[in-house]
């Protein structure tokens, strides 16, 4: 296990790619640098709790050949996500963090405020579904993280991104990027 930390808080990853090659960026929107704002301090001696029924589910990855992307970073994969509260409390997203490896065993983490530029807020039951990309530099990765928020009680929580992977169909090899 390692950890990915950032202007006061620190989440906990498991990535089997280790700590080597680690790159961070700030939270991008278009391809545009975002600078974050986090308004959810947390120390390290401080506990988030992983709240039972809180859960995310990955829906869909498709791949995206045909999407505008920079040439270092050639492959587009959209992925549509669902976050689910079967718990017991209100429950709003603050902030995320993502741990992408790609298939040379380079690790970036991307993290930011919100979801898509939204702060969910989420009664026992409900579910908040969106779409968003990575754009990779290589044929394949994996993603995986975690979303940050608070309950209704004040209490800061976390819940899991299961890891999913992202490969370029065979056809789409020779598009540009490392090989």
């Amino acid at each position: 296990m390692r950890s990915v930390t950032s202007e006061g808080f620190q989440i906990p990853f498991r990535t089997a790619a280790g700590t080597r090659n680690v790159r961070r960026e700030r939270a991008r929107l278009v391809c545009v640098t975002v600078r974050a704002r986090y308004t959810l301090p947390v120390s390290t001696a401080e506990k988030i709790l992983e709240l039972p029924g809180l859960r995310v589910t990955v829906d869909r990855v498709v791949y995206q050949p045909d999407a505008l992307t920079p040439p270092d970073r050639p492959h587009c994969f959209v992925y549509y996500i669902t976050i689910h509260n079967d718990s017991n409390a209100t429950v709003t997203i603050r902030a995320r963090k993502w741990v992408v490896t790609n298939e040379g065993g380079d690790v970036t983490a991307v993290e930011g405020e919100g979801v898509v530029g939204q702060r969910p807020r989420m009664e026992p039951g409900e579910k908040f579904s969106y779409n968003s990309f990575h754009l990779l530099d290589t044929r394949s990765a994996a993603a995986e993280g975690s979303y940050l928020g608070i309950d209704a009680n004040g209490r800061k929580v976390l819940t899991r991104i299961p890891r999913f992977e992202m490969v370029v169909p065979e056809g789409n090899w020779g598009k540009r990027g490392r090989q």
